[in-house]
């Protein structure tokens, strides 16, 4: 394991924000499932992170998954996104701009700026996110 894993959870006064930021990250990475324009993948790693540091079994829980594991296990060893991953998160991504968009155009008193915030930030998040590595093949 590397730095960034600790193998004991640590006895402190924080863990219980640890579990909280880890339980309440799990489910925004559950409903980014479900919700397009909320992201899947940063939501399920900041959730095995924080889960790292304040909750044993659900980390052990979180890479065990067949879903999620694998992807959160790339990321701790290798800081690495695999490409499926990268073209999901861009599709959606697309998609959730084409809805702004449309939603821009038929709805009277909507500001360009209220599109072009949200797709900025889709676009920076896209452009670091295909600047990460990709895993080395299993």
């Amino acid at each position: 394991m590397n730095d960034s894993t600790p193998t004991e959870v640590p006895r402190s006064r924080l863990r219980w924000l640890w579990w909280l930021l880890a339980y309440a990250s799990l489910g925004l990475g559950i409903l980014g499932i479900f919700l397009p324009g909320l992201p899947t993948t940063p939501f399920i790693l900041v959730a095995a992170w924080a889960a790292a540091r304040g909750s044993r079994r659900l980390h052990a829980k979180l890479l065990a998954d067949p879903r999620f594991g694998p992807l959160i296990h790339d990321w701790q060893q290798h800081r690495a996104v695999p490409r499926r991953a990268k073209w999901m998160a861009t599709w959606a991504m697309l998609a959730s701009a084409a809805v702004m968009l449309l939603v821009m155009l038929v709805t009277p008193g909507y500001r360009a700026w209220m599109v072009a915030l949200p797709i900025g930030c889709m676009a920076v998040v896209g452009t670091w996110l295909w600047l990460r590595p990709e895993p080395p093949p299993r």
